[in-house]
């Protein structure tokens, strides 16, 4: 403050100043260089330098004109190559930077600026450059300060330091920019609409980092301070990866320095000076102008066309491989175009299919509102049809950019009556404005709320009129435009409690909560706070809660809430809720994203809370699962989501979205995202919609459900499927599939008309067809242009084109002339030919670009990767369907060398618009590096025959891996070639590497990305061995073997017949087994390294154990044919529980049912195997698998696959099939052609009897090399039904131990922590996995792996519980039952049921308002059960008598010896089962209903689940919420549950006999509730007598009751439905009536 004290008292003025009647001359210089910052390598630039005169004009008005300026390029290695003069472009500009301009300039701040409409806006943003440098904001009372100022690049912070040096009189002042911190800041970004920023990823390692450092010389004068040198240098880095791998730099400099002044003063120009903006940058035509190339622009339509020729030209036999850039060429002349010239270059192109495909497809890349206006003017004048307006609609949302003039044009076209009569194209347009919006919103603080008021004004019109397809569309373009003041017309949809919208179908509804998604990536908080709500009301469908949940992680939600979200779990009642929420919160703890970091921890802290409880639920619960890869330094990585909604563990889950993200450069966007949503698909195929709609039936149902205290039916869901795909967070597509929409695709592909296009094609093939397809793509355009402290434009751009083609040619030929309305049986009657000839090809650039980009000028460093790839092909087929041959020829072709290629370079490019042809390209390596060094890796030869592949394949690997290591550190070069031979086809391919590093000293990202490399494929024939062509032949049937080409002599079978009947008797002598034929070990030779690394890991546990496995194997019994029993039953199975886990130890040995089958056989029949193997008896336990069935039968088919060669030397492979039906018996055999080669592969396969198979692989050398045997097999362990696989082998080949070896490696210690080792003997080679139904839900598995010696480890691993493995085998059914009093519900969870005396029960029905069948039970008076079933118009009545069990179907009886009875009409099927009887109606849902004197079963079809109530339940795996009474409260109590689906009696005179009601009672006693004396009611009703009756058995029941104030007006209500909404405020037992006796007075 001294200082700057003394500074004031000497100098009154800090301020610039010119005075009048003077011209201020200064010398200029701006220098611009960009590039990576290492010495030694490339850069690119220019240089502007020249007088600058500055006058004064008028107050505070001043001129500023420049002289003798000079422009010069720089591309070289700096500091070595000198700038080169622009000589030419200097002269084209010199008239506009000749000429003065006018600027305010007022207390050292730069104020208006004015100049002729003659000077382009780029020089004029030359001349804001230099005035930049006379921006001051001198301060008289501090000397250090910070302020927001007014510059060329925006309003950035700066950084104020001013000192003296008094002995020179001068004020020294520096001011520091930070360009990352600005309040308004000039840039502009294109293409970064989709994408998320990650501001955590900025605060540790910004992509893009920004400076200008100005330091000025001043001295003071009369009425100021003078300028006397300013210096300014500014430096902007950027790095796709964090700093640490390196960064790209651009450097400007500025130099001003005083030479004198002079008396003649600055004459502006005669012309009319206008107000042209501030000292605040003005972009100009660099918005169109792409970086890649400079085009002198002369007459834009002819160039147009000449583009055009040369690409379609180019095009034809193969995309030439600068296709790409000329495709970036032709984008960059239509967006100069004006729209009459392109109205213009359509009307001569419309009529030519290729070039108007080409246009069609590269004028949305234009980008600009011209390119919409022109398709939607050239749809309505019908010079487009659907299909090319669809596309190129679609393709100018996503491509143009947005602004207010784009957005009108969607509207217009969105309430054009053309468009709206066409429904593809209506939700097209509407979707685009949706899409439209959201990307004008993306650079706008606050977006308009007038923009989406369109959308929402026709939402509320399709509320109005109940238009729920056009509900579904708008609720969709609300969610793409993402913008917050829609939040209100959202919940309007959303089923929140009290709006209208809760009649609305369910799927608008998980629409509209979709449809919250973009919305909460810009108000997170106000959708969270929705979101939770949706999740906590548990009215909602689950289905709409869990889509919630979704939508509430979509906000990043922090720590408080996700642990609120986990409380609310823990008492959560639906488990497919709560399942969910669980997996989603436990797979977001895995992720390694930055952007996700946040969530992660909270996650973490939610899945402790928790607990590992429901980490334990199956797959029939809904389960989200995230998983991604991110690395940190790069800021580069990607990610994948998968939501799975699952709705009564049905076959279709309900819902299924997938979706794929990318991070790249502290970004996030979404690229891809599909949903399927099933709803009722599974209705559509499953169930039978031509229901009786009989009235009789409705009406005799309904007036059994109207018994039931307030009954409340379930919704049906629509036959209906919807899918949806999202790009980039926006949804462009969406279609519902129902059963009008399928009927009518069929009717389609049945008529007339398709079968005539068929015709026609056919006909067209016969006579030769050709076609040609070429599509053109700009795949990427992501570009950020903003000012440099010298006024010209910077820019970081990445482009990716790309062009493919294909020509192809088809020839059909038959055999016999075909009539002229043939029909397909026609075609299978004769030889049918087709040759085809197919030239694919490929052309892809990328350009990454960083550097000065203007219309005139270009100075940047480019970074260009190309991909060219052809692959032609010549193929002839044949067909002949009568004898069972399919042949292909393929022919050989010119192969170009390489078939496909990438080229990576970077060079630094300086060059004008004036004299392009100098325009300097310099690699950014310099050419003096090392030389190159050549490695060509030796040509190995595989496939020459299979068995040398095997061996040798392993080692083609190594050998390249040594030699990549061997590389120095410090090489700059290489060249590497890595070649394999294929012997058998006769083809050589090589891969070619050619790298040149950067810089060796700096091992970073970036600096290999600059690198010049190249990778190359090529496939080429052999030297010396030239092939003719390649065959595949397939032959079907008796004249396979007529195929074979080398035969095989039965001298070679594997095992002699002597030994074979040797083995085979050896097996069939019954005797008792040792253990060892259980157990498995491995040989010594073969795995002991493996081995020991196993008990070296084992060695490492903590503790050895034994874990009981449980899943689901309630259908394990009858699948094997045997009694199950549980694993309690067995006295040999002993289980001891050990830190929480139970040990399993077994004693007992599996015993084969096909072993015990065999030993019966052959006591009872005494008949010798030799006998039952001449009589093909497949009870025996062995078939000799080492003979050669083709001895017996002849293949079935065979395959021939060879390569034709010149000197017709045999080589490839044939393979034959052979199957003996009578033995049951495959086998299979691969071989070589080659003469000289025995290499085979055998595989045969013999089904001994239904409880086991055996199969036998065998390869090598005529199949005697290795071998490996595998038995599946049933049995017992103990009296538990039992399956083993057993997989023996003899020696193993050295690949596979060492690949074996890798894999354990990577198995963590803590997955074996389970296990527990067992000693047994058994053979060297074994390994075996049990598999035993210990009880209806459980299995135990045990798996026995091989060791080096005994003992041996038997393995038993957890397993989490599955419940219902039942279903995998029974089709998917639903399963109640009981047996004495316990039922067992559809969820499998038991209960005591106490029946009242002859009252029905409704144990299942259609609990929709279908109600398509209802099952009702009742208890007589001598203790008897009966069955009704109501199905359609029918009464079934099941019950039993002393002896038999009687059925009756609407009061008629029918006899036992009449059964099976089929009621055609409805179609159900009465048959006898077993001890009792059982009744089918798949059809209507009902699977069967069997009944004997013992127990019922009832079994839904799967499609039911979810829809059934009763006493079993809902069937919908919520074992949480299975006492649900049927006005949907949820109780906790059995005998209430089950008394609340009683059929209560009206009357005495009631039919049924039931004298019971459903009653509220009062509580016997007063209660305290909240301080005051209160009198307590039931809300659950109570089994009462009737009056008149009296109660003669009762039962104890726990409900719970609504209590009022004594004091309370209210009286007790009259009727349970008054009171069952009331809450529960206490739960206390009452007595309830199960029996009761009437007197006369019963009324």
């Amino acid at each position: 403050m001294i200082a700057l004290t003394m500074l004031c008292s000497i100098y009154n003025n800090l301020t610039p100043h010119f005075d009048a009647g003077k011209t201020y001359v200064y010398k200029y210089e701006a220098l611009l260089l960009g590039g990576l910052p290492e010495k030694g390598l490339a850069r690119a630039g220019l240089k502007i330098s020249s007088k600058v005169l500055i006058s004064s004009a008028d107050q505070n008005i001043y001129m500023l004109k420049l002289l003798e300026p000079e422009i010069y390029e720089y591309s070289g290695f700096w500091p070595k190559d000198r700038l080169i003069p622009a000589t030419k472009l200097t002269s084209a500009l010199a008239a506009q930077l000749l000429t003065p301009i006018k600027f305010e300039y007022n207390n050292g701040t730069v104020g208006k600026i004015f100049a002729p409409d003659e000077i382009s806006t780029m020089v004029l943003n030359i001349y804001r450059g230099i005035l930049n440098v006379f921006q001051l904001n001198i301060k008289k009372t501090h000397t250090v300060y910070e302020l927001q100022e007014a510059g060329v690049q925006g309003v950035c912070k700066t950084l104020y330091a001013i000192s003296e040096d008094e002995q020179a009189e001068r004020i020294l002042l520096t001011k520091t920019r930070d360009l990352n911190d600005c309040q308004e800041k000039v840039v502009k970004d294109i293409g970064l609409a989709y994408t998320e920023k990650c501001p955590k990823c900025q605060q540790d390692s910004k992509n893009l980092r920004g400076a200008t450092a100005y330091n000025y010389v001043l001295k003071p004068a009369a009425h100021g301070i003078l300028i006397l040198e300013a210096a300014v240098n500014e430096l902007i880095q950027f790095s796709p990866f964090a700093e640490i791998n390196g960064a790209a730099q651009m450097e400007t400099k500025q130099s001003l320095v005083f030479i004198g002044t002079q008396t003649i003063p600055i004459v502006p120009v005669v012309a009319q000076y206008v107000h042209r903006g501030s000292l605040k940058y003005e972009f100009s035509t660099e918005l169109l102008q792409t970086p890649i190339q400079l085009i002198k622009i002369t007459n834009v339509q002819a160039q147009i066309g000449d583009v055009l020729n040369h690409l379609l030209a180019h095009t034809v036999e193969s995309v030439h491989e600068d296709a790409p850039l000329k495709l970036l060429e032709l984008i960059q002349l239509l967006r100069v175009a004006r729209f009459e010239d392109l109205e213009r270059i359509w009307s001569q192109y419309r009529t030519q299919p290729a070039y108007r495909q080409w246009l069609l497809d590269t004028i949305p890349a234009i980008g600009s509102p011209a390119a919409l206006k022109f398709i939607k003017v050239k749809y309505l004048a019908d010079d487009l049809t659907v299909s090319e307006a669809a596309q190129a609609f679609i393709a100018s949302v996503h491509m143009v950019t947005a602004s207010a003039e784009a957005i009108k044009l969607v509207k217009a076209l969105a309430g054009n009556n053309k468009i709206v009569e066409n429904p593809v194209l209506r939700k097209i347009v509407l979707l685009g404005f949706g899409t439209m919006i959201s990307k004008y919103c993306v650079e706008l603080d606050v977006c308009p709320a007038e923009l989406i008021k369109p959308i929402q004004d026709l939402l509320a019109v399709a509320v109005a009129k109940d238009e729920t397809e056009d509900i579904i569309l708008l609720l969709k373009a609300l969610g793409n435009a993402g913008h917050p003041s829609s939040l209100k017309s959202i919940i309007k949809i959303l089923p929140i409690h009290g709006t209208p919208a809760v009649s609305l179908p369910m799927r608008v509804h998980a629409d509209a909560i979709l449809a919250l998604r973009n919305i909460a990536k810009k108000e997170p908080r106000m959708i969270q706070e929705l979101a939770l709500q949706l999740y906590m009301d548990k009215a909602l469908h689950p289905e709409l809660r869990m889509l919630s949940c979704i939508v509430l992680f979509e906000t990043r939600p922090p720590m408080g809430l996700v642990t609120t979200l986990a409380n609310i779990v823990k008492t959560e009642k639906n488990m497919q809720v709560a399942s969910f929420t669980y997996s989603h919160m436990k797979s977001m703890t895995r992720s390694t994203a930055v952007i996700h970091a946040s969530v992660a921890a909270a996650c973490k802290v939610a899945v402790k809370i928790l607990g590992p409880k429901l980490d334990r639920l199956n797959l029939h619960f809904s389960k989200a699962i995230h998983m991604d890869i991110y690395n940190n330094p790069l800021m580069l990585g990607a990610a994948a989501s998968a939501f799975c909604i699952n709705d009564a563990a049905t076959i279709l889950p309900r819902s299924i979205v997938a979706k794929t993200s990318a991070y790249l450069a502290g970004a996030a966007a979404d690229v891809l995202e599909v949903g399927v949503r099933t709803e009722g698909l599974q209705e559509v195929f499953m169930k039978n919609h031509a229901l009786i709609d009989n009235v009789d039936r409705i009406t005799k149902m309904r007036r059994v459900i109207k018994a039931l205290s307030h009954w409340k039916a379930l919704p049906n869901s629509t036959p209906l499927a919807s899918v949806y795909v999202k790009f980039f967070g926006q949804e462009i597509a969406f279609a519902n599939i129902d059963k009008v929409l399928i009927d009518q695709f069929i009717a389609l592909t049945s008529g007339p008309s398709v079968g005539v296009m068929v015709r026609n094609a056919i006909k067209a093939l016969l006579s030769g067809a050709s076609s040609h397809f070429a599509k053109p793509l700009l795949a990427t355009e992501v570009r950020r242009i903003m000012p440099t402290a010298a006024g010209l434009p910077m820019e970081l751009s990445l482009f990716t084109t790309a062009v493919a083609a294909a020509a192809i040619q088809v020839n059909a030929m038959v055999t016999t002339s075909l009539p002229e309305n043939f029909h397909l049986i026609h075609l299978l009657r004769t030889d049918i030919k087709i040759e085809t000839e197919i030239k694919p090809s490929v052309a892809v650039n990328t350009f990454a670009v960083m550097g000065v980009n203007t219309a005139i000028l270009q100075a940047t460093v480019l970074c260009r990767a190309k991909l060219n790839s052809f692959v032609p092909a010549k193929i002839v087929a044949r067909l002949n369907i009568n004898e069972g041959n399919f042949k292909v020829e393929v022919l050989p072709v010119f192969m170009p060398e390489p078939i496909a290629a990438v080229h990576v370079e970077t060079v630094a490019v300086a060059r004008n618009i004036e004299d392009l042809a100098a325009a300097r390209i310099t690699p950014i390596i310099p050419a003096k590096v090392l030389h190159p060094i050549s490695r060509e890796i030796p040509k190995y030869d595989i496939f020459s025959s299979a068995a040398s592949s095997l061996s040798k394949s392993s080692e083609v690997y190594q050998d390249v891996a040594a030699t990549i290591t061997i590389v120095r550190p410090k090489q700059f070069q290489f060249v590497k070639k890595y070649c394999a031979t294929a012997l058998a086809i006769g083809l050589t391919g090589c891969i070619k590497l050619t790298t040149e590093n950067a810089v060796s000293s700096r091992d970073v990202a970036l600096y290999k990305l600059a690198a010049k490399r190249s990778i190359s494929l090529s496939i080429k024939s052999i030297d010396g061995e030239e092939i003719e062509r390649w065959e595949m032949e397939v032959q079907i049937g008796p004249k396979a073997a007529e195929k074979l080409i080398k035969h095989i002599n039965p001298s070679e079978e594997i095992v002699e017949g002597r030994q074979g009947l040797m083995k085979l008797k050896k097996l069939l002598v019954p005797r008792q087994r040792n253990v060892s034929s259980s157990s498995s070990s491995s040989s010594s030779s073969s795995s002991s390294s493996f081995s020991s690394r196993v008990s070296n890991k084992a060695r490492k546990l903590s503790s050895s154990r034994a874990v009981s496995s449980s899943s689901s194997a309630s259908s394990l019994a009858s699948l094997f044919g045997v009694s199950s029993s549980s694993s309690s039953s067995s006295s040999r199975l002993s289980k001891v529980n050990t830190s929480g886990l139970f040990r399993v130890i077994y004693y007992h040995k599996f015993q084969k049912n096909h072993k015990i089958q065999v030993h019966l056989d052959w006591a009872s029949n005494n008949i010798l195997c030799i006998t039952w193997f001449a009589h093909i008896n497949l009870s025996c336990s062995f078939l000799i698998l080492n003979t050669f069935l083709g001895n017996e039968v002849a293949p079935i088919f065979a395959i021939i696959f060879r390569a034709i060669r010149a000197d017709k030397e045999m080589m490839g492979y044939e393979l034959a099939v052979y199957l003996n039906k009578l033995t049951s018996r495959l086998q299979i055999i691969l071989a070589a052609l080659a003469a000289d080669d025995t290499f085979k592969i055998c595989a045969e396969g013999v089904l001994l009897s239904k409880h086991k198979v055996t199969a036998k692989l065998a390869w090598g050398a005529e199949c005697k090399q290795y071998n490996t045997m595998i038995t599946a097999e049933t049995g017992l362990l103990g009296q538990s039904p039992a399956a083993r696989l057993r997989v023996a082998w003899d020696g193993v080949p050295s690949e596979l131990k060492h690949y074996a070896t890798k894999i354990y490696d990577y198995i963590p210690a803590a997955m074996l922590a389970g296990l527990i080792k067992g000693k047994d003997s058994n053979s060297t080679s074994q390994l075996s996995i049990t598999v035993v139904a210990t009880s209806d839900r459980t299995i135990d598995l045990i798996w026995k792996t091989p060791t080096v010696s005994p003992p041996l480890m038997a393995l038993q691993i957890k397993s989490t519980t599955y419940d219902g493995i039942k279903t995998i085998f029974v089709f998917f059914t639903a399963e109640c039952s009981v047996v004495r009093d316990t039922l067992t519900t559809f969820n499998n969870r038991r209960y005591k049921n106490e029946m009242p005396l002859s009252c029905y029960q409704v144990l299942a029905q259609d609990c929709t308002d279908e109600l398509k069948f209802m099952v009702l039970m009742k208890k007589d008076h001598n203790e008897q059960k009966h069955i009704n079933v109501k199905i359609s118009d029918i009464d079934i009545d099941l019950y039993s008598n002393i002896t038999d069990v009687i059925v009756k179907v609407n009061g008629m009886e029918i006899p036992i010896s009449n059964l099976p009875h089929h009621h055609l009409k409805a179609k159900i099927q009465i048959r006898p089962k077993g001890k009792g009887i059982s009744v089918y109606a798949p059809s209507q849902g009902l699977q069967e209903v069997y009944f004997d004197k013992n127990s019922w079963t009832v079994k839904v079809v799967d499609w039911m689940k979810g829809k059934t109530c009763g006493l079993c339940g809902m069937a919908d795996g919520e074992v949480r919420q299975e006492y649900r009474t049927p006005n949907g409260r949820l109780t906790k109590h059995a005998v209430s549950y089950a008394h609340s689906w009683v059929l209560p009696a009206l009357n005495c005179s009631d039919t049924t006999e039931c004298r019971m009601k459903l009653e509220s009672v009062p509580l016997e006693r007063q209660v305290n509730i909240h301080g005051q004396e209160s009198r307590c009611y039931s809300v659950e009703p109570v089994l009462r007598c009737l009056q008149g009756c009296f109660p003669v058995r009762t039962t104890a029941v726990t409900i719970g009751f609504h209590c009022r104030p004594i004091d309370s007006d209210l009286n007790c209500p009259e009727s349970v439905s008054s009171i069952n909404n009331k809450s529960v405020d206490l739960r206390e037992k009452a007595e309830a009536h199960l029996a009761c006796s009437c007197t006369a007075q019963c009324a």
